[in-house]
C-alpha cells in the first residue's frame, strides 16, 4: 500500500446535494492562481518539466480546437506537478501580423480612412491601442477552461524581450549568410497586399477555363494553352522540348506575340513535357515560378504586367482592368482575331488562395528577404532521425521529413506595417547595414530602414527559447530549456513545428527545442465533418461550459484524443461527461455520509474483506495503466480507463457491495470506510489533471488537504490480489445473470422477489447479503415455491415468481418470440444450404446471414431456458 501523506479531513465534511459547476469553477481557479500553484521557480531543485503554449492569435477567441489542445497540455503539466516536477506551462499570444492589421484596417474603413491616411507610426500606435482594448480575449477564456498556466510569465511576440530576440537572430543569420535578399517569384495576395509563404496558400478545386491560342504567323505558328490568359501580355518566350521534332524549325526564331507589338523567341528547355497538350508552353517569367526558372536559364526578360492589386499596368486596351476582367477581354480580343483554337469551360483545376482572406493568389516577381533553409532544415531532420526529438505518433514522422527534406528557401518579408520591422538600413550609395539590438542604426541623409516586416512565423519560431529570456542567459532559460513536449495539431507541422526546430537548434548550439512532438488531430462534429461556419456546425465551447461545466467539456475532449487522429465531438457526449461528474459527486457524498476516511494507515490484507482487497487490487492496476497511457500520450485510453474504473467498479460495484457492510457496522464497516477513503482519494487524484474542478472540491472535502493541485500523484503500491478479483468476478456473474433473467421476465428493477440461494461450498457464501441486496431478493419464507432455478458460477439461485408475474401472459409472449427466432433460423439455414445462392452472393452478404443464424440459435436457447423456468401451473 502507499503511505497516506494527506492532511486530516475536516470534521463532519458535507457536500451540497448537487454539483453546480458555475458556482465553484471561477472561485477555485482564482484561488489556484492567487496561491501561486502554477508559478514555476527556476531556483527549485525539482526536475523541470516545460511546455510552451502554441501562442493563439491576439485576434482570436477560444474555439474547440484550442479547448482540445489546452485540455491535454493542462493534463500533462498538472500530472507532472503532482509527480514532483517544477512544472512550467508558459502562456502567451502571437501578434498575428496580417490578421491583426486587417482588423484595424477594417475599423479604419468604417471611419472612412485607410492606414495611409494615418501614416505608419500612427497606424502602428492604433494597432497597439486595438490590442490593449480588444486583443487577448482568449486569455480570459483560458481561465474558464482551467488552464494551469504561469500567468507571471505571459509573453507576446512583440513585447520588448521577444523583439530583441527577433533582432538578435536576424542579425546572426544575416552575418552567417543564411539570410539574403533576392528577386524571385513569390505568392502575392492582392487583398492583403503582401507576400505570403507557400504554406499559407490553400489550394482548392476551382472552375476555370483552359484556352488554346495561336502565336506567330504562317509557318511560324505555334499553339499554347493557359488558364491565365491575362498573363500573355507579359510573355517573353515560348518553350518547347529540345527533342520535339515538331518545333525544331522554330527553336531560335522570334515569333509575333498577339495583341502586342513585340516578338518573342522560341527556346528549347527540358522542363517542357512534349506529351502534355501541344508540347509548347508560353513563358511569363514575372508571373509564374516555373517560367521564372526557364527565364533564368535562357536569360529572358521578366515583364511585370500587373500591380500589387492585380490590375493590368501595360498595353492600352487592357490597362486598368482587374486581372479577371482582363482575362475575359483578352480572350475576346484573341477570338476576334481568329487566334483561339480551343476553349474548355469549366476547366476544374487547383488554384491557390490566401489562407487568411481566401483571395486567389497571384504569383509575382518581387524583391524579398529569404532564409537559406538548407543547413537549418538538415539539422531539423537529423534531430528527429537520431532520436533527440521524438515525434508521436511515430507514423507522423513521414510528414515531417517530407517537409524538412524538401523545403524551399523561406520568404520572410511581408509588406505590412504591423510586425517586427526588418532591421536593415539602406544608404544613399547602395550600402546595406543589418543592425543588431545593441548596434546603433546609421543616421544621416539618405539612410532609411527597410519598410517590410517579418513573417509572423519568424518570431513564433523562436517561441521555445525567446519566451525564456534568450538571448540573455537567464535562470529561466537554464532551468526550463529544452522544453519537454510540444503538443500541437498535425496541421501546423509545416507552419510552426519545423520553424521552431530549425531556429532552436541554430540559436541554442544544437540543443533541440523540445524532446517530444506530440501531434493531435483536429476537432470535428459528431459525424466526423469538419467544423465550418458555412456548414453551420461550429460550436462555441463557452456555451457548453455554461451549460455543463468546464470539466464536462474537458473530459469529452480528452476521451476523444487518440494520437494524430481527428476528434469527433457532439453535445450528447458532453452531457454524458456532465453525468459522470455528477456520478463522482454523488458517490463521494455517499462515501462521506458513511464515514469514508483517509485517517490512519490502511488495514492489513488479513483485516479486509475480499471486496476490499478486490477494489484495492483494481485500483493499483488502474494507477499503473493510467501511468502507461500518459507516457504514451494516449489520452483517450487513460480517460476511458478512469471512466470505467470509477463508474463501473467503484461506484456501481464496490459502493453497492459495501452497503451491507456499512449497515452492519462494527469493525468490518470501519475497515471498508478506510478502504473507500483510500480508493476515492487515489481516484480523485488520478482524475484531477483532466477534470480539475470537481476533483478539487471533492478531494479537499474528503481529505482536508490544501489542494489536489499540489497533492502527490498516486503511485502503484504493487498491491495485487488475484484471488479476491476472481471471487468478486463470481459475485458479478451471479448478479449480472440474475438481473438479466429478471429483466427478461419483465420484473421492475426494484421489485422484490423471494429467493433461495445455495452458495455453500463456493466463494460466494460470504457475499449472500450483498447479492440479496443488489438483486432485491427476499428470504424464502414458509410459503416459498421455486418457479425458476438458475445455476450460475457454481451456485444456484431459486426464485419464486408466482406472485410477481402473469405466467400465462409471459408464456404467450415468450412462445411468440420463440416462433420468430425459429422462423429466422429456418430462413437463414435454407439460404446457407443453397449452393447456387452461395456461389453468387458476396462474402459480406453470406457473413451477414451466418450472423443471423447464430443470433437466432442463441435466442432459441435463451427463450427455451426462460420457458422452462416458468411455473407449469
Amino acid at each position: 500500500m502507499t503511505e497516506n501523506t494527506q492532511q486530516q479531513p475536516a470534521s463532519n465534511p458535507e457536500l451540497p446535494t448537487q454539483y453546480a459547476p458555475a458556482e465553484v469553477e471561477g472561485k477555485l481557479y482564482e484561488r489556484w492562481v492567487e496561491r501561486g500553484y502554477f508559478t514555476a521557480d527556476p531556483k527549485s531543485e525539482k526536475p523541470a518539466y516545460t511546455i510552451v503554449i502554441p501562442p493563439p492569435n491576439v485576434t482570436g477567441s477560444l474555439h474547440l480546437g484550442h479547448a482540445f489542445q489546452h485540455t491535454l497540455m493542462d493534463a500533462l503539466t498538472r500530472r507532472k506537478r503532482m509527480q514532483g516536477f517544477e512544472s512550467l506551462w508558459l502562456p502567451g499570444m502571437d501578434h498575428a501580423g496580417i490578421a491583426t492589421q486587417n482588423k484595424v484596417e477594417q475599423q479604419l474603413a468604417e471611419e472612412g480612412k485607410s492606414r495611409h491616411d494615418l501614416g505608419r507610426e500612427d497606424f502602428v500606435e492604433r494597432v497597439w491601442q486595438w490590442k490593449e482594448e480588444y486583443g487577448g480575449k482568449i486569455l480570459g477564456q483560458m481561465r474558464r477552461l482551467g488552464d494551469g498556466v504561469d500567468w507571471s510569465r505571459e509573453r507576446f511576440t512583440m513585447d520588448e524581450g521577444l523583439s530583441k530576440a527577433v533582432q538578435t537572430i536576424f542579425k546572426k543569420l544575416y552575418d552567417d549568410e543564411l539570410i539574403y535578399r533576392a528577386e524571385r517569384i513569390i505568392n502575392w495576395c492582392p487583398r492583403c497586399l503582401t507576400a505570403i509563404s507557400d504554406i499559407e496558400v490553400e489550394y482548392q478545386e476551382d472552375d476555370g477555363e483552359l484556352v488554346s491560342m495561336k502565336y506567330g504567323e504562317g509557318d511560324d505558328t505555334i499553339v499554347v494553352a493557359t488558364t491565365r490568359a491575362e498573363t500573355m501580355l507579359g510573355d517573353t518566350a515560348v518553350a518547347v522540348h529540345p527533342d520535339d521534332e515538331r518545333y525544331a524549325h522554330l527553336v531560335g526564331k522570334r515569333i509575333k506575340l498577339p495583341l502586342t507589338d513585340r516578338t518573342i523567341p522560341v527556346v528549347a528547355d527540358t522542363h517542357v513535357d512534349p506529351e502534355f497538350g501541344t508540347g509548347a508552353v508560353k513563358v511569363t517569367p514575372a508571373h509564374d515560378p516555373n517560367d521564372f526558372a526557364i527565364g533564368q536559364r535562357h536569360n529572358l526578360e521578366s515583364m511585370t504586367v500587373m500591380d500589387e492589386r492585380g490590375v493590368i499596368t501595360v498595353h492600352g486596351p487592357f490597362q486598368g482592368l482587374d486581372r479577371f476582367e482582363a482575362r475575359s477581354a483578352i480572350v475576346g480580343a484573341l477570338r476576334s482575331q481568329g487566334r483561339i483554337v480551343a476553349e474548355k469551360r469549366p476547366y476544374v483545376h487547383a488554384v491557390g488562395h490566401c489562407s487568411r482572406c481566401k483571395t486567389t493568389i497571384e504569383p509575382r516577381l518581387s524583391l524579398q528577404w529569404y532564409v537559406k533553409v538548407g543547413p537549418l532544415a538538415q539539422a531539423a531532420g537529423d534531430a528527429v532521425r537520431d532520436g533527440r526529438t521524438k515525434i508521436h505518433p511515430e507514423d507522423m514522422s513521414k510528414r515531417y521529413f517530407d517537409w524538412v527534406d524538401n523545403m524551399h528557401d523561406w520568404c520572410i518579408s511581408r509588406q505590412l506595417w504591423w510586425g517586427h520591422r526588418i532591421p536593415v538600413w539602406y544608404g544613399p550609395n547602395g550600402e546595406i547595414v543589418c543592425v543588431g539590438p545593441d548596434d546603433e542604426a546609421p543616421t544621416g541623409e539618405g539612410w532609411h530602414q527597410d519598410t517590410d516586416v517579418l513573417d509572423t512565423w519568424f518570431s513564433s519560431g523562436l517561441w521555445p527559447f525567446s519566451t525564456l529570456g534568450w538571448p540573455e542567459q537567464t535562470p529561466d532559460l537554464k532551468k526550463f530549456y529544452a522544453t519537454d513536449v510540444l503538443l500541437t495539431g498535425h496541421d501546423i507541422i509545416f507552419f510552426w513545428v519545423a520553424r521552431m526546430m530549425m531556429f532552436g537548434l541554430y540559436a541554442m548550439d544544437g540543443e533541440v527545442p523540445f524532446t517530444t512532438i506530440a501531434l493531435t488531430g483536429l476537432v470535428r462534429d459528431e459525424r466526423g465533418k469538419k467544423m465550418s461556419k458555412s456548414f453551420g456546425n461550429v460550436v462555441d465551447p463557452l456555451d457548453w461550459m455554461d451549460a455543463y461545466g468546464s470539466d464536462a467539456v474537458r473530459f469529452t475532449l480528452a476521451r476523444g484524443a487518440n494520437p494524430g487522429t481527428d476528434v469527433p465531438i457532439g453535445e450528447d457526449w458532453v452531457q454524458a461527461s456532465r453525468n459522470f461528474a455528477n456520478k463522482i459527486w454523488n458517490a463521494t457524498r455517499f462515501a462521506l455520509m458513511n464515514g469514508a476516511t483517509v485517517e490512519g494507515p490502511l488495514p492489513g490484507p488479513d483485516e479486509m474483506s475480499a471486496t476490499d482487497r478486490w477494489i484495492l487490487s483494481r485500483l493499483y492496476k488502474t494507477v499503473a495503466e493510467v501511468d502507461a497511457y500518459y507516457e504514451d500520450y494516449q489520452f483517450a485510453k487513460l480517460s476511458d480507463a478512469l471512466y470505467h474504473f470509477a463508474w463501473d467498479e467503484v461506484f456501481d460495484w464496490y459502493v453497492e457491495l459495501s452497503k451491507t457492510t456499512f449497515m452492519g457496522g462494527g469493525e468490518p464497516a470501519r475497515v471498508s470506510a478506510r478502504v473507500l477513503g483510500e480508493v476515492l482519494d487515489v481516484t480523485l487524484r488520478l482524475l484531477h489533471p483532466v477534470v480539475p474542478f470537481v476533483t478539487e472540491t471533492l478531494w479537499t472535502t474528503l481529505t482536508g488537504g490544501e489542494s489536489v493541485v499540489i497533492a502527490d500523484w498516486p503511485k502503484d503500491s504493487g498491491f495485487r490480489d488475484d484471488a479476491a478479483e476472481r471471487e468478486i468476478e463470481l459475485v458479478q456473474r451471479v448478479v449480472t445473470e440474475v438481473r438479466r433473467f429478471r429483466s427478461d421476465q419483465g420484473l421492475q428493477p426494484g421489485q422484490k422477489v423471494p429467493a433461495r440461494l445455495t452458495l455453500d461450498g463456493t466463494a460466494l457464501a460470504p457475499h449472500e447479503g450483498a447479492i440479496r441486496q443488489l438483486l432485491r431478493l427476499q428470504p424464502e419464507g414458509e410459503a416459498f415455491h421455486a418457479t425458476a432455478t438458475l445455476p450460475v458460477a457454481g451456485a444456484e439461485v431459486a426464485l419464486d415468481l408466482s406472485g410477481a408475474i402473469d405466467v400465462a401472459a409471459e408464456r404467450k409472449r415468450l412462445a411468440k418470440d420463440l416462433a420468430a427466432a425459429e422462423k429466422e433460423k429456418a430462413q437463414a439455414t435454407a439460404k446457407l444450404g443453397n449452393e447456387a445462392f452461395l456461389a453468387k452472393a458476396p462474402d459480406n452478404v453470406v457473413d451477414k446471414i451466418r450472423g443471423r443464424l447464430a443470433k437466432a440459435e442463441e435466442d432459441i436457447e435463451r427463450i427455451g431456458t426462460q420457458l422452462a423456468s416458468l411455473p407449469t401451473a
